[in-house]
C-alpha cells in the first residue's frame, strides 16, 4: 500500500504564526478576546521498541529464495531506436515460454494452455492506438482467445523514458503474471516478474502496486514495488494485508499465501497463487 501523505510542518508553523500576530493585534486595539489555551489531557507515554530475544543469533542469509532481485535481458526481441513501445510485447511472452519448457511445453507442463493460446496472439502489437490509461477504453487482449494482456507505459526508472507494464494469463489456473521490462544498451530487459491471483494492477506514481485476494474475509493483500538504481530493479518495498476497497469476502477459492520459493516460471520469481484478470492502471500506448 502507498504510503500516506504526511503534513506539512512548514505550512503549519507559519500558519500557526499568523494567528498569533493576530491575535496580538486584535488585543492591542481592544478586541476582547474569548479564547485561550486548553488543556488537551493526559499525553501516553512514548516508548521505544522492545526486543524480543534479544540472545536469539541474527540469520545471517535468507531462508527461502523468492527472487527479490529480477533483472534478466530477454532474448531476440528487438527494440527499434530503443524505444521500448517498438518492442513486441508478445514476443516477449513468447521469449519467457521459450526459456522455460518445463513450465510451459506439453500437456503435462502447469501452463501448458497459456503456450497453446499464444497462437491466437498473431504478433502485432495487442494495442496500437493511444488510450488515456482507462482499461475499459480497449479491449484487454490482442485477440479473442490471447492470454497476453495489452501493454502499459510509464517512466518507473526516472530516467525519462517509458518502460513496459505487461501481463499474461497463467493457464489454465487463474494465475496472472505481472511484468515490467525496461531498455538497456537498445536491448530488453525484464526488471519486474510476479505471479499472482490478481485483483488489479496499479501504477501509482513510479510504483507498480499488485492486488491479491486474501484468505481472511473483507482483507486483500497489496504489495507495491519501486525501482531501485543499486540493484537495476523493481524491489517488492511494501508487502501489507489490509482491509478491501470494495468489502468482499476476500476469498477467491484458490489464492495460497504470500510468496513462496518455488512457483513462478521466471528465474527470479517474486510469488505464487492463483489468479483472476488484472485492472492495470496507467499510461497505454
Amino acid at each position: 500500500m502507498l504510503p500516506s501523505r504526511r503534513g506539512r510542518p512548514g505550512r503549519v508553523t507559519a500558519f500557526a504564526a499568523l494567528l498569533l500576530v493576530t491575535a496580538a493585534a486584535g488585543a492591542l486595539a481592544g478586541c476582547g478576546d474569548t479564547g485561550g489555551l486548553r488543556d488537551a489531557g493526559a499525553t501516553a507515554a512514548a516508548r521505544s521498541p522492545a526486543r524480543l530475544w534479544p540472545g536469539l543469533p541474527p540469520a545471517s542469509s535468507p531462508a527461502y529464495d523468492i527472487g527479490e532481485v529480477e533483472h534478466a535481458r530477454v532474448e531476440g526481441v528487438a527494440v527499434p531506436g530503443g524505444d521500448i513501445r517498438g518492442a513486441d510485447p508478445v514476443a516477449a511472452v513468447r521469449a519467457e515460454i521459450a526459456a522455460h519448457p518445463d513450465d510451459y511445453a506439453g500437456t503435462g507442463a502447469r501452463y501448458h494452455e497459456t503456450s497453446a493460446r499464444m497462437a491466437d496472439c498473431g504478433t502485432e502489437n495487442p494495442e496500437d492506438t493511444e488510450d488515456t490509461g482507462d482499461a475499459g477504453d480497449t479491449e484487454d487482449t490482442a485477440r479473442d482467445g490471447c492470454p497476453v494482456l495489452r501493454p502499459y507505459y510509464r517512466d518507473l526508472t526516472g530516467d525519462g523514458r517509458p518502460e513496459m507494464a505487461l501481463g499474461f494469463r497463467l493457464l489454465p489456473g487463474r494465475l496472472t503474471a505481472v511484468r515490467v521490462y525496461t531498455v538497456e544498451e537498445d536491448r530488453l530487459v525484464r526488471v519486474m516478474s510476479y505471479d499472482d491471483a490478481v485483483s488489479a494492477v496499479e501504477l501509482a506514481g513510479r510504483a507498480v502496486v499488485v492486488r491479491s485476494p486474501s484468505e481472511v474475509a473483507g482483507y486483500e493483500y497489496r504489495l507495491q514495488w519501486t525501482w531501485d538504481a543499486d540493484q537495476r530493479a523493481m524491489l517488492l518495498t511494501s508487502d501489507e494485508m489490509l482491509r478491501a476497497d470494495d468489502g468482499g469476502d476476500g476469498d477467491d477459492g484458490g489464492h495460497t499465501g504470500r510468496p513462496s520459493p518455488s512457483a513462478s516460471p521466471s528465474p527470479s520469481p517474486s510469488s505464487p497463487s492463483s489468479a483472476s484478470s488484472p485492472s492495470p492502471s496507467g499510461d497505454a500506448p
